[in-house]
């Protein structure tokens, strides 16, 4: 059973300034939590156990997020408001380990999942979840990562979670080969390769690799030995294409829906889909995208 999960959340997160010159990215609110929080659940969600950040010393709010506040729960508790109590005390549930480490310089996608290594081991398989992208899995019996997480035990081959974007958009994605074949919502198939960002018409699939990995701890080997590529940086996707020689590797084409935080209009839309459903902010959040709907 895989039970660790690795998260990369130490980049300076310049997509979203200057939101994130002073509050990391991954803690700017959908809602009323922070992005990084609902990441955290849908691992949890999905079986995991052990979450390791891969962060970098501006970070502390995120540790900080997923730390005890002994001295606002001693004053919430004499306040007598257990609501928001429980609601604190939830963030993380007792069985869950938030881990910490620290990538030292940023040296790419590649190297923050390297950092894990120690803790993680070469032995072991783990998933890996970009925080930039929510995954909402509403409506589903269980959500997409655990359904990648089932096509790996099956199959033993690592898994890369995939969505189907519009075809005249394929240019801005990495796109999967599935050699014509294309598996259904909810089923894996074995990739050619990953294109990154083809040309409209010279595109294998419609298929885009949306940040959720499923890997065997074979990886960091890999990555330990692999060049710096694009950008001067150590790449992923180089070390999970050795993977795809040697043993194999699938796409996991998801059921949900996707939200890219890691740009503003990707936030404001993941807003208005949560928010639009929230227990408590919903009907309230509904009325006033009505009465902004009848200004225009």
């Amino acid at each position: 059973m895989i039970h660790k999960a690795v998260l990369p959340v130490a980049g300076f997160g310049t997509r979203c300034l200057p939101a994130s010159k002073a509050i990391p990215k991954e803690m700017i609110t959908i809602v009323d939590r922070p992005v990084i929080q609902y990441v955290v659940q849908e691992a949890v969600a999905a079986g995991i156990r052990d979450i390791v950040l891969v962060t970098h010393g501006t970070k502390s709010a995120i540790e900080n997020h997923f730390d005890k506040h002994f001295e606002l729960e001693a004053s919430l508790e004499a306040k007598g408001k257990t609501d928001l109590l429980e609601e604190l005390r939830s963030i993380v549930p007792a069985d869950v380990n938030i881990i910490s480490v620290r990538q030292p310089e940023p040296l790419g996608l590649g190297h923050a999942v390297l950092c894990a290594r120690p803790v993680v081991g070469d032995d072991e398989p783990f998933a890996v979840l970009l925080p930039d992208v929510l995954v909402d899995g509403e409506g589903l019996a269980r959500n997409d990562l655990a359904g990648m997480i089932d096509s790996f035990e099956k199959t033993g081959h690592s898994q890369l979670m995939v969505e189907e974007v519009p075809h005249a958009l394929v240019h801005k994605y990495g796109i999967v080969d599935t050699g014509g074949e294309l598996p259904g919502p909810g089923e894996s198939r074995p990739i050619a390769g990953v294109v990154e960002k083809p040309p409209v018409d010279e595109a294998p699939s419609d298929l885009a690799v949306i940040g959720r990995y499923v890997l065997p701890g074979r990886i960091f080997p890999l990555l330990a030995e692999t060049p710096p590529g694009a950008g001067n940086e150590i790449q992923l996707t180089d070390a999970i294409e050795t993977l795809r020689r040697e043993e194999g590797v699938d796409a996991f084409r998801m059921q949900g829906k996707t939200y890219d935080c890691g740009h503003q209009l990707g936030y404001l839309e993941a807003i208005l889909a949560y928010g639009r459903r929230h227990a408590r902010y919903g009907q309230g959040f509904r009325e006033l995208l009505s009465r902004y709907a009848d200004e225009e």
